[in-house]
């Protein structure tokens, strides 16, 4: 795990998160032609209210969108 610097809409943050869920968000923020901040503030606008943290939003991102993926091959 490690820590990464992030801008979200102007204001610097630091994220703790693994090496496989980094990648995996630089390739979906590809995959939308996305600069990887900006993914990163969509993802952090929608789960403002709910309480959880950055890191977790992040990773739990990443696990639906594999889902969703898996569900749309199968």
């Amino acid at each position: 795990m490690r820590k990464r610097s992030v801008t979200i809409d102007g204001h610097r943050t630091s994220i703790s998160l693994e090496d496989a869920f980094w990648a995996e968000l630089q390739t979906l923020s590809g995959e939308r032609g996305l600069p990887l901040n900006a993914l990163v503030a969509q993802i952090d606008h929608a789960r403002a209210g709910t309480g959880g943290n950055l890191s977790s939003a992040l990773r739990l991102y990443v696990l639906e969108e594999l889902k969703r993926r898996t569900i749309s091959r199968a």
